[in-house]
């Protein structure tokens, strides 16, 4: 038997430390269950690993998509399932994942449904209508398209109305119809370690990453990426707090080149959120 050992937990509670010490004791590889490291050009934001950690165990799902690349749970269920069955699982009894992303980490685990793709233009439409209207109408409308999704959903979730809004309007049945919730059964054993600090602890090593992100150039990758700012997948905590701080600080004054856009000059209330909800 095959075995999967799953590390989870908080932003900056040492995931990565304990997932590499069980990688050179198994000598085995990685697989990153964080939706965001995955694309290229968010390294600093995400706190991908860094060069020293990546070369002494081999990491997959790290940096090798475009932020401008569509990527979804049910993709990566099938290719780490692949990537298990014919290249880890042939050459190790026992794989590391780590992560992040708990929709990633439940796709292989238990499998996700095939959801059609997004129409971009729904997508968009959907977005624009929260931005400018709020949550409410987003709610009744999916009320109205899915009762059965909306007796369900976390109804303070946006992101979860607007997925399921964007599928039963593309396709003209309710999103529900497409979940079976029918779990998928895995050749190999899943063994789930969660790890976590006292809540205090866990801020200080939070504040301290933060500070560390910011040394390395988080508002820099922030300000190369503002133009992309309306793709899903910079649609994400951090990156959106710094994205409107960028937005107001053009507005009221040049930004690009000024000394003073940095992040001891951000309202502390757009900021704050940077690494809160990053599990």
């Amino acid at each position: 038997m095959k075995h999967l050992i799953i590390i989870t937990g908080p932003t900056a509670s040492g995931k990565t430390d304990l997932a590499v010490t069980l990688a050179e004791h198994f000598d085995t590889e990685i697989i990153s269950a964080d939706s965001r490291q995955i694309f290229k050009e968010m390294r600093i934001g995400t706190a991908v690993p860094d060069d020293e950690v990546l070369h002494r165990v081999k990491h997959h799902f790290i940096q090798t998509r475009s932020v401008k690349e569509y990527y979804n749970a049910f993709m990566y269920e099938t290719e780490v399932i692949d990537l298990l069955e014919q290249q880890l699982f042939v050459n190790h009894d026992v794989a590391i994942m780590c992560g992040g992303s708990m929709m990633y980490v439940d796709a292989v685990c238990n499998g996700i449904d095939l959801i059609p793709d997004p129409d971009m233009a729904v997508r968009n439409r959907l977005w624009q209508q929260f931005e400018n209207e709020g949550i409410e109408p987003l709610r009744q409308q999916l009320l109205q398209l899915d009762p059965e999704y909306y007796k369900i959903c976390d109804l303070n979730n946006h992101k979860r109305i607007i997925k399921a809004l964007e599928v039963s309007i593309q396709t003209g049945k309710p999103y529900s119809s497409f979940r079976t919730g029918n779990k998928k059964q895995r050749s190999f054993s899943i063994i789930k370690i969660g790890v976590n600090y006292p809540r205090e602890i866990l801020h200080q090593r939070i504040n301290q990453r933060v500070d560390k992100m910011i040394g390395e150039g988080l508002l820099d990758e922030a300000r190369s990426l503002y133009s992309l700012k309306h793709l899903n997948s910079l649609n994400t905590v951090g990156y959106r707090e710094l994205f409107d701080f960028l937005t107001i600080r053009r507005r009221s004054k040049p930004l690009w080149n000024s000394s003073s856009a940095t992040p001891a000059a951000m309202p502390e209330n757009r900021f704050r959120g940077l690494m809160a909800t990053r599990i």
